[in-house]
C-alpha cells in the first residue's frame, strides 16, 4: 500500500511540473506577435479537462469509499464514559452534514465544469445578481449551522455543567514535563490546598503542609477509577500548557499553568469489559502479529526483543505539544469494581504519613 502511494505521488508530482509547464508557456507572449496570436485554450482543450475532472472527481469519491471501508478498524470503541455517547452523536451528526453537503456540492461542480465545458461561439448564461438564488442559499445554511451549533451549546452545557453526585470522588491530575502524578482527595473528601510554590523534597506536587485537609491525601503515579462512580478531576500544572486526553472516555481538558481546570465523567465500563470486547480481542490480536514479526526483525539485528504488550489499557496522555518527551506522557488508568477500587485506594500512602516518614 506504501508502495503505490508512493507511485501515486511521483505520478501526481509530474503532471503538476507538466501543467505548470503549461502555464508559463502560455503566460509567455512573443515580443514579434501581438496578442491576438498568443496560444489560448479550444474545444479540444475543454472537452479533455472536463472529462479530467470527472475522472477527479470519481476518483476522489473511490478513495474516501476505500477509506472508510479500509480503515474503519481504526476508529475509538464505543465510549467508556456515561456522557460519551451524547459527544459521539454530536460528532457523528457533523461529519454526516459535513460529508453530505461535500459529496453534493463537489459532484455538481465536477459534473458543471465537464457539461458546460467551453465552446467557440457559446457564451455562459449568468445573472447579475438573483435575490431568490442569494436568499436560498444563504437562508439554508444558516438554519443548519444555527441547530447544529445550538445543539451542540445543549450538549456541552449537559456534559460541562454537571450536578456533583453525593459519592462523587475528587481526584487531582498534576502534569508536569514529561508525566503525570493523580492526589486522592482523603476520607473528607476534601483536596487540600497547593501551589509550586510548595515542591520541595518528598513534596512533589506542591501540597499545603500547613493545610489539615491535605494530611489525609493520596498522591499516586497510577490512576484507577471505580466504575459507575462520577469522578470530578481537578487538574493543575506545573510547568507549561498541557492537556489531560482520556479518549476511550471521550474527555479531555487543557491544563494551565497558574489556574486550576475542572472536568468530571462517570466511567461506565471496566478494564476487564472493554479487554474482553471483540473490537479490544481483534486490536490486540492485531497488535501481536505487528510485534511478532518487528521481534524477529530486532532479534536478528541483534538488539533483542522488543516489550511485550500483552493486554489493553485505558491511559490518560497528554494533547498539547509540551517538550521532546510529550509523545511518552502518559499514566495508566485502571477501571474496576467499587470493591477492587477500595482495596486498592486502602493500601496508598497519605501524604502526611509520607512526609513523616521523609523528615525521619
Amino acid at each position: 500500500m506504501t508502495g503505490l502511494l508512493a507511485l501515486i505521488v511521483v505520478i501526481l508530482f509530474v503532471v503538476t511540473l507538466w501543467q505548470m509547464s503549461k502555464i508559463f508557456k502560455l503566460s509567455q507572449f512573443n515580443k514579434k506577435t501581438n496578442s491576438e496570436n498568443a496560444q489560448v485554450a479550444d474545444d479540444k482543450d475543454n472537452r479533455i479537462n472536463g472529462k479530467l475532472m470527472l475522472m477527479f472527481i470519481t476518483f476522489l469519491y473511490a478513495i474516501t469509499i476505500y477509506c472508510f471501508w479500509n480503515y474503519s478498524k481504526f476508529y475509538l470503541p464505543e465510549p467508556s464514559s456515561e456522557h460519551g455517547a451524547d459527544y459521539d452523536t454530536l460528532l457523528f451528526i457533523s461529519l454526516a452534514l459535513i460529508m453530505f453537503v461535500q459529496v453534493i456540492t463537489q459532484a455538481l461542480l465536477h459534473y458543471f465544469a465537464y457539461k458546460y465545458s467551453g465552446k467557440k461561439g457559446q457564451k455562459a448564461l449568468f445573472y447579475a445578481d438573483n435575490d431568490k438564488l442569494e436568499f436560498i442559499w444563504t437562508i439554508i445554511p444558516v438554519i443548519v449551522l444555527a441547530g447544529l451549533i445550538i445543539y451542540g451549546l445543549f450538549t456541552w452545557s449537559d456534559i460541562m455543567n454537571f450536578e456533583e453526585d453525593e459519592d462523587a470522588i475528587v481526584v487531582e491530575l498534576y502534569a508536569k514535563r514529561f508525566g503525570w502524578q493523580a492526589r486522592y482527595a482523603g476520607e473528607d473528601n476534601i483536596l487540600g490546598n497547593a501551589n509550586v510554590r510548595f515542591i520541595e523534597g518528598a513534596n512533589t506536587v506542591g501540597v499545603d503542609e500547613s493545610d489539615a485537609d491535605a494530611m489525609d491525601d493520596k498522591i499516586t503515579t497510577e490512576l484507577h477509577l471505580p466504575v459507575g462512580r462520577q469522578v470530578i478531576f481537578k487538574l493543575r500544572s506545573q510547568d507549561v500548557l498541557h492537556s489531560a486526553y482520556m479518549p476511550h472516555f471521550r474527555a479531555q481538558m487543557n491544563v494551565v499553568p497558574g489556574m486550576i481546570t475542572q472536568f468530571s465523567f462517570t466511567p461506565s465500563k471496566t478494564t476487564a469489559e472493554i479487554r474482553d470486547t471483540d473490537y479490544m480481542k481483534d486490536k490486540m490480536a492485531t497488535i501481536k502479529e505487528i510485534r511478532k514479526e518487528k521481534n524477529k526483525a530486532s532479534i536478528a539485528a541483534g538488539d533483542g526483543p522488543i516489550d511485550a504488550y500483552d493486554e489493553f489499557d485505558y491511559y490518560l496522555l497528554c494533547n498539547k505539544i509540551c517538550g521532546a518527551s510529550h509523545y511518552n506522557m502518559q499514566m495508566k488508568i485502571v477501571v474496576e469494581t467499587q470493591e477492587e477500587y477500595d482495596a486498592w485506594i486502602a493500601t496508598q500512602k497519605t501524604f502526611g504519613s509520607s512526609i513523616a516518614a521523609a523528615q525521619e
